[in-house]
């Protein structure tokens, strides 16, 4: 496996990288969110390898990452050009979700430009599209000077990588891939999607950091549920865009992921059937000690948690790998608290949850 263990890597591994890409190989990479298994949009093998490398289903699209172009002395980037080659059409709206969160962790569907690969968009006519923030991503965006997929860098339905030790841990068997080590990932979940696919109206497909409530304080568009849509519409409606991280298990660790609601854990150390007897309990940073009375039978240490949102987030896939490799019987996590800035965190620790234990193999349930 080629790698470089140094974070900041020079133009010289970046140019290997880019290279890489261009000759049909699979690039590592991070983004401000997580780790990305990157491959060259427009090359059908080298998409296939991205699949079949991870274990991916073939009928679940991946997401185009884009380079922000350079600002130079413009007061407001034109993205029309950058879009051009993979959209069919970039509503206004569209356009105020661009210039307000790109580069950064916001991810849009669009009608697909017809030259776009049907093997990147699972067969639909929509491809999703992004551009991430981390400089190293930028930085081999600009010099490939194309679209790269990039899913997250580990094998399907399992933890989402946020170091390139992780990435070096999921696919150390694998003698192809280079690694580019930019340090931790900062936001720590994956992006957020809103499907723009149908012109007039912005409908979230996948919660994340940025919220809809922060999307119509900065451009006073309203971020729709997929529920939401009115009964007309609805019924003329093509069916929602398939995305990556919308099945059922997902972001799973090996060992039974549970939650448990405000004030129960001693409850749910009874309530579950796979409680053995080692059992990691994350608690709530502003929370006193659980104690252990009345649970002699059981063994279970406390990790503290976040009580800030991001900040849960930031961590929330370290804290999973971590536990998943000290051979807990069993790892308890907080219920999220209501709210959207949670919704992300919620969102992953869900499928995270119906996806995990040894035998689980119900990646395909969506």
């Amino acid at each position: 496996m080629s790698t470089d263990s140094k974070p900041l890597q020079s133009s010289a591994v970046i140019n290997e990288a880019v290279q890489t890409l261009r000759d049909g190989g699979l690039v590592a990479f991070p983004t401000e969110t997580v780790y990305g298994l990157g491959a060259d949009a427009k090359n059908p093998a080298a998409i296939k390898k991205v699949f079949s490398t991870k274990g991916r289903p073939a009928n679940h699209p991946l997401i185009v990452h884009l380079a922000a172009p350079n600002k130079f002395d413009q007061t407001q980037v034109d993205w029309i050009p950058v879009l051009a080659p993979w959209a069919r059409h970039v509503s206004e709206d569209a356009l105020k979700l661009i210039n307000a969160f790109w580069p950064g962790p916001l991810t849009l569907v669009f009608k697909k430009d017809k030259s776009v690969l049907n093997d990147l968009t699972g067969g639909q006519d929509t491809v999703a599209i992004r551009a991430p923030a981390h400089p190293m991503a930028q930085e081999l965006l600009r010099k490939f000077k194309g679209g790269v997929v990039a899913p997250s860098a580990n094998r399907f339905g399992k933890v989402s990588p946020t170091s390139a030790a992780d990435v070096r841990n999921e696919f150390e068997d694998t003698l192809d891939l280079m690694i580019l080590d930019g340090g931790d990932c900062e936001v720590g979940i994956e992006s957020t999607i809103v499907d723009m696919s149908s012109g007039d109206q912005a409908v979230l497909l996948r919660p994340g950091v940025i919220t809809p409530k922060e999307i119509f304080t900065k451009t006073g568009i309203k971020v729709l549920q997929p529920g939401e849509l009115s009964l007309a519409t609805a019924e003329n409606a093509e069916p929602t865009p398939r995305v990556s991280g919308s099945l059922r298990a997902h972001y799973a660790p090996t060992t039974p992921l549970r939650l448990y609601a405000p004030g129960r854990v001693l409850d749910a150390l009874s309530e579950f059937p796979d409680t053995k007897s080692r059992v990691a309990v994350a608690v709530w940073d502003s929370e006193s000690s659980l104690g252990e009375d009345g649970h002699p039978s059981v063994h279970f240490e406390e990790v503290e948690v976040p009580s800030d949102s991001g900040e849960f987030a930031s961590r929330l896939y370290r804290s999973l790998r971590d536990l998943d490799q000290q051979g807990w019987d069993l790892i308890l996590f907080p219920e999220p608290p209501s709210g959207e800035e949670w919704d992300g965190v919620r969102d992953r620790l869900q499928r995270a949850c119906f996806g995990s234990g040894p035998s689980s193999s119900s990646h395909d349930s969506n």
